[in-house]
């Protein structure tokens, strides 16, 4: 499972990843060129059962993204948005701060700290040789997927509701075809590497700081999902003579 948040609008990014994840709890960063110029582009893998675990938390997932719509918030700023309090806001983002996930931006006053993310892209997945990742990864699963249906839901079904003319531009479309594990896979890479390319626009990704955000830009989310229908008939598989 990846999370490719950074098409969504986030702050510019922050300190390498070495610095912000001493204990390595977080898994493994990467840092590449950005296309924006603005810094490193941070995609973190998760394999560590604990923060894939921490991650797991409708809250701290809401906080996540939260920062990314703001570039940067305090705890009493994430509650307004959250409808939490304060206090809960603050544990969570110490929890998520303990794991590599946010850290502080500086500049705040008192007990008052300013946060941000600390990373680009999320991914994370089953791990053959560690059952206790995997069912960690099924925890973060449920809560992503969750949070992600229960938007696309919502707004899909209150088009009435949307910005000028977007409703000409944006919907949905599927397509179910018949295919081989090879065949899933070459389809798969080819349209993840079309949907990578035209999500790293320079322009647009420099949209990740508020403050260069045009007037009337407004956050719309791109989702690419594939999957295996579960509940489809399958006829019995032929015999050999």
């Amino acid at each position: 499972m990846t999370s490719e948040e950074s098409a969504k609008g986030q702050a510019p990014p922050p300190a390498p990843a070495e610095a912000r994840d001493p204990a390595g709890l977080a898994g493994r960063a990467d840092a590449a060129a950005d296309p924006d110029g603005d810094g490193p582009r941070v995609r973190t893998d998760l394999t560590d059962p604990k923060a894939i675990r921490a991650l797991a938390h409708p809250l701290r997932w809401a906080l996540l993204e939260a920062l990314a719509e703001a570039g940067t918030l305090t705890a009493t700023q994430a509650s307004d948005m959250l409808g939490e309090s304060p206090a809960n806001c603050a544990f969570h983002l110490r929890t998520l701060a303990k794991y590599g996930f946010v850290e502080e931006a500086g500049g705040g006053r008192g007990r008052e700290r300013p946060w941000r993310r600390a990373y680009h892209t999320l991914s994370w997945g089953r791990n053959s040789e560690d059952p206790g990742a995997t069912l960690a990864a099924q925890a973060l699963d449920q809560v992503y997927m969750d949070r992600l249906l229960a938007r696309a839901r919502r707004s899909l079904t209150s088009t009435a509701s949307w910005p000028h003319d977007l409703d000409d531009i944006l919907g949905t479309s599927s397509s179910r075809l018949y295919v081989t594990p090879a065949e899933a896979r070459r389809l798969y890479d080819e349209i993840s590497e079309a949907f990578d390319r035209l999500s790293a626009d320079r322009e647009l990704t420099g949209r990740r700081d508020p403050e260069r955000r045009p007037p009337d830009a407004v956050p719309v989310e791109f989702v690419l999902l594939s999957y295996p229908i579960l509940d489809s008939w399958l006829p019995p598989a032929p015999q050999a003579p």
